[in-house]
């Protein structure tokens, strides 16, 4: 799929052809990102203690969103592994996901936060 992505990017003539292909075949990177929401949401968890446990609306408060807007995207936030269900709670619980995703995400958050120091 990324050889016919790639070889796809390389024939298209303009910007425009070459976005929608971007669009139609996203990174793992731009899936995510393509929500207006996330970046701060992301952000959010990025400033969590480790292994702090929340609700919809303490992630909200947290962020700076709305409840709705975390609604919104839990499951996406699940799928792509950087949040999970904590077992057993009601209301239901999550916290930030122990997994590959979010041990890349923190080093380059961290790789970011060191330019210019």
């Amino acid at each position: 799929m990324v050889a016919f992505c790639m070889s796809s990017m390389e024939h298209a003539d303009d910007r425009g052809a070459k976005k929608e292909l971007r669009k139609e075949h996203p990174s793992g990177w731009l899936y995510l990102t393509q929500h207006d929401a996330i970046p701060i949401l992301v952000d959010a968890l990025l400033d969590l203690p480790p292994n702090r446990e929340f609700n919809k609306t303490e992630l909200a408060a947290h962020a700076g969103v709305t409840r709705q807007t975390v609604g919104n995207y839990t499951d996406l936030l699940c799928e792509v592994e950087l949040i999970e269900d904590v077992p057993n709670t009601s209301p239901r619980r999550y916290r930030v996901a122990d997994s590959d995703v979010v041990r890349e995400l923190f080093e380059l958050n961290s790789a970011l936060n060191s330019v210019g120091e």
